[in-house]
């Protein structure tokens, strides 16, 4: 009928004033995303803070480690006791392993993008699992140096490595555990959707890839 838009942005007007005002006033459309009537523009502003936080996550860790670079560069040139380390050959098929987790994790919000949620699932636990793979290499790229007898006390280069090698996998860690959070919840209840924590997972996982290449780039060349 003619006269129900009226009525209904009159009803509008005055529910706007009984709330005491303020702020932008509901427009006729209802502002009903089809979620009790929380409007849509809230979900964007409560999943930036995700954003937020694994920006300040990443550069808390960057500051950590360019710390421990500079005292490895400043160290390695003023140490009369510096004893160069062989790296372990397994740090290297760790490297491709990681590197390919970035590849899996890519393809898999790929999938996710399409709607594709059973082929997401296996290559984001194919993902986790080259995660908990590279640890398990470094666990054993440890056990062979203390094989040899080089320890974290050795020296200073063994101490750099092992503190190097240590920091990372730890932080990893919890890069791993983020994977499964994002792979095994389930995202229906839950403000945050399942593709912005993806991306917000996948921010995280390629910086800690990324700091990889730069830590056994710099031990390869101040060994």
């Amino acid at each position: 009928m003619p006269g129900k838009p009226a009525e209904r942005d009159i009803d509008l007007i005055i529910e706007y004033v009984g709330r005491g005002g303020g702020g932008r006033p509901p427009s006729g459309d209802g502002g009903d995303d089809g979620e009790g009537g929380r409007r849509e523009p809230d979900r964007p502003r409560y999943q930036r803070r995700y954003y937020t936080a694994v920006i300040v996550s990443v550069v808390a860790i960057l500051v950590f480690f360019v710390g421990l670079a500079a005292a490895f560069i400043v160290r390695r040139g003023s140490s009369g006791t510096w004893v160069s380390i062989q790296i372990p050959a397994i740090l290297w098929v760790n490297t491709a392993v990681l590197l390919a987790s970035s590849v899996t994790l890519e393809l898999a919000r790929h999938k996710l993008a399409s709607g594709r949620i059973v082929v997401f699932r296996r290559l984001w636990i194919l993902t986790t699992a080259l995660g908990l793979l590279f640890l398990i290499g470094q666990y054993i790229g440890w056990r062979q140096l203390q094989a040899q007898g080089v320890y974290i006390a050795s020296n200073p280069a063994s101490s750099f490595f092992y503190i190097f090698t240590g920091a990372h996998a730890a932080h990893l860690l919890g890069g791993v555990a983020v994977l499964l959070l994002v792979g095994l919840r389930k995202f229906e209840t839950c403000r945050l959707s399942r593709p912005v924590a993806a991306e917000v997972a996948s921010y995280y996982w390629h910086f800690m890839d990324a700091l990889w290449v730069f830590l056994l780039a710099l031990i390869y060349i101040g060994k």
